[in-house]
């Protein structure tokens, strides 16, 4: 749990780094941003999926890049300091998030 909390937390600054519509206001709401993501992953993505099944079968698997957009602007909307500039910008982010986890993810 606190490995995954970690990997959230580099992955939401190396996406503050790279998505110029993506702001975190200091440590405190990267801190913050990562535990909140992680608590609305764990609680509200199952049913999102399980919701858009027949979706996400048609396209493969590429619609829960479109459910990682909906909860990272969720989040936004959720943590004060923590902004995403639109819908493009939050799906940009949920594939870099993506890809970061993925990488960060096969670190022992």
């Amino acid at each position: 749990m606190f490995k995954q909390l970690l990997i959230n937390a580099v992955a939401f600054l190396v996406i503050s780094y790279l998505v110029p519509g993506v702001r975190i206001s200091s440590l405190e709401t990267l801190l913050v941003v990562a535990v909140v993501y992680g608590l609305v992953n764990m609680l509200l993505k199952p049913l999102l999926i399980l919701l858009t099944l027949p979706i996400n079968i048609m396209t493969l698997g590429l619609f829960t890049f479109v459910i990682n957009a909906i909860i990272l602007l969720l989040v936004a909307r959720i943590v004060p300091g923590f902004m995403i500039a639109g819908w493009w910008t939050a799906l940009i982010a949920a594939v870099l998030m993506a890809i970061v986890n993925m990488f960060l993810g096969q670190l022992k």
